[in-house]
């Protein structure tokens, strides 16, 4: 692409173009020359919008973390309403889209990466994962206090669980991802105690 020409979102278009080579080559393939290639820019363009290729992709992670935080709120609001069970299924499955799986792999996958996000949060566990964790938290803990899970149920704990036995059924990019039955069954096993005891 011609230098002289204005480039709508590029940050946004980078990011896109990266996801793309996430899902189709996996973390080994994503290169700033496989970015900007995909992307349809020069090669210059990234390092004039990111201090390094590292940078660039920390704020990939940035961008899909924020992304959470609209299934956060929608997983909140849905507390009290309909089936426990079947609102941990659906956020489950709408965390670990085929993106986020990818971009958990990216993480795990460079190191230089990893240290670069410590060091701009630094909560403990795989940045994504610990984001998803504390969604689940949140929600399961309103539901405690409406009175749907048992008052003591440790809902840290239980996220854990929850996003731990999510990413396992989901990491796997040779198969199809599981469908809710599969999903839901590992939900129901996880919150199985804490949902019959708030009937004793």
């Amino acid at each position: 692409m011609p230098t002289g020409v204005a480039l709508r979102d590029v940050r946004q278009q980078l990011f896109d173009a990266a996801e793309r080579i996430l899902l189709r080559d996996g973390a080994n393939g994503l290169t700033s020359r496989a970015v900007t290639t995909e992307a349809g820019v020069a090669k210059g363009v990234l390092h004039r919008h990111f201090e390094d290729f590292d940078a660039f992709l920390a704020d990939l992670v940035g961008d899909r973390i924020t992304r959470l935080e609209g299934q956060a709120a929608t997983l909140r609001d849905s507390a009290g309403t309909g089936d426990v069970a079947g609102n941990l299924t659906g956020a489950l499955a709408g965390l670990f889209d085929p993106v986020a799986v990818s971009i958990v792999g990216l993480i795990i996958f460079r190191d230089e990466l990893r240290v670069r996000l410590r060091q701009a949060r630094p909560a403990p566990g795989i940045p994504v994962l610990t984001e998803a964790a504390t969604m689940v938290a949140a929600y399961l803990t309103e539901e405690c206090e409406m009175g749907r899970i048992a008052a003591d149920a440790d809902a840290d704990a239980l996220a854990l669980s929850l996003v731990g036995a999510g990413h396992l059924l989901f990491a796997d990019r040779e198969r199809p991802a599981p469908g809710p039955g599969e999903v839901g069954r590992v939900v129901n096993a996880v919150i199985a105690d804490v949902v019959q005891r708030r009937l004793l």
